[in-house]
């Protein structure tokens, strides 16, 4: 027997007459596996999006995944569902910690998971989202209305890309791969830069494989890395003795207390004051490069640290380039186009699908653009969830990975089959 509903959570109806109890807009790992879990616990749910879009269209070709096997797994509402089940389906060998995952073979999972599990997903863009009594109505780019109880927010890094304010002038007509200024994840083919001249801006894991991709297609490459040093993975050790587990213990995103700490908990990291969370969100795992990935650019692609981009110029020989910094590397560098690695903002304003006065009913965390979550990752706006990134300044860094799935999707499962009424 299922609870009365509260505000919030009454049963929406679309102007067909189809009942709609949950919309998902994204459908990438989390979207996939909040949608899974919903419909296991029957649910009525709908998903919006491009299944795997971002990993689809903002990864170069030729990239893998910095995650383990172990850390890749969606979550699926029962066994069977794990990256090593999709292998083993497919007749491929079963990936190990020694393995880096291609992210083609990821893509092809993700898809594998969503047929097998989340059912149908509506490619439709989601243009819009207004709070109403009891729920919410939504707007479809092809003109379709609907109305929701409850709305989970999986749209990833969608549109959150955050790029040097000081260089944005130097791409007037729009960034881009075809302007003098793009981020990473504008981009599904780097070889277009073949025998040009490519600053990439940096220090992680996407800056340092976009890097080894760029030198390997032909194109003249200088990583810029603000810090004093790039950091990089440790090859793992598959057998390794009692006490040195013990002292360091692993977990799916690394070794160390305070990563196993963070990764298999992040409900103790959600009770924390705000101030604590966001220093854990800013140095526990922290940018760094792939142990796979060194030999690739180590002393073969000029990496400065300690260096930052003061000023750029458009000139008659390209972009120039003013550098500064505690580093040792050049005062200026003159390059054809600049990638930015830099990162993306976690801003609720972004959030254009969303209207602006849902977006300034919901409460930000402190300290930051990001909601404010229930321990259930529901926001201050009954009914309206966040996953993933937009979770991680409440939950921790693991929500920025694929490991985050199987803890969001249950809670917010539960919050919602809590007040379901019985279809």
């Amino acid at each position: 027997m299922t609870q009365s509903l509260p505000a919030g959570f009454h049963a929406g109806v679309s102007p067909a007459g189809g009942a709609v109890q949950v919309v998902v807009v994204g459908a990438g790992p989390y979207g996939l596996s909040v949608a899974a879990h919903l419909r296991a616990a029957g649910i009525r749910v709908r998903v919006f999006g491009e299944v795997m879009g971002s990993w689809r269209h903002a990864m170069a070709t030729g990239m893998f995944l910095k995650s383990t096997p172990e850390a890749t797994d969606l979550s699926a509402p029962e066994p069977g569902g794990r990256l090593e089940d999709f292998c083993r389906e497919r007749g491929e060998p079963v990936l190990t910690e020694l393995t880096p995952i291609p992210c083609t073979t990821f893509v092809d999972y993700g898809q594998w998971f969503q047929q097998r599990y989340a059912g149908d997903i509506d490619p439709s863009r989601m243009e819009r989202i207004e709070r109403r009594e009891g729920g919410f109505t939504l707007r479809l780019n092809g003109g379709e209305r609907l109305a929701a109880s409850a709305v989970v927010v999986a749209t990833g890094l969608t549109g959150l890309a955050r790029l040097p304010q000081n260089l944005v002038h130097i791409a007037p007509d729009g960034l881009g791969p075809e302007a003098p200024l793009s981020h990473t994840s504008q981009h599904r083919d780097l070889s277009r830069y073949a025998g040009l001249r490519v600053a990439v801006i940096g220090g992680g894991q996407s800056a340092l494989e976009s890097a080894a991709l760029l030198h390997e297609s032909g194109a003249r490459v200088d990583v810029l890395v603000r810090a004093g040093r790039v950091r990089w993975g440790e090859r793992p050790v598959l057998d390794r003795p009692p006490v040195r587990r013990l002292i360091v213990p692993s977990s799916p995103l690394g070794s160390g207390w305070v990563v196993k700490a963070v990764s298999q908990a992040p409900g103790g990291v959600q009770v924390l004051p705000a101030r604590a969370r966001m220093v854990l969100l800013r140095r526990a795992l922290g940018p760094s490069g792939g142990w796979w990935l060194r030999e690739r650019v180590e002393n073969i692609v000029p990496v400065h640290t300690g260096r930052h981009i003061t000023a750029a110029h458009v000139g008659k020989d390209g972009l120039r380039l003013e550098l500064s910094g505690a580093g040792s590397g050049p005062r200026e560098l003159v390059v054809d186009h600049v990638l930015a690695a830099t990162g993306y903002r976690l801003d609720l304003d972004a959030m254009s699908f969303l209207c602006p006065h849902l977006r300034a009913t919901v409460k930000p965390l402190a300290g930051s653009r990001a909601p404010r979550l229930s321990a259930a990752f529901e926001s201050s706006v009954p009914g309206l969830f966040f996953t993933g990134s937009m979770a991680a300044p409440s939950f921790g860094p693991v929500m920025r990975f694929v490991a985050g799935t199987a803890y969001t999707a249950r809670r917010i499962t539960a919050r919602i089959t809590r007040y379901a009424p019985t279809p």
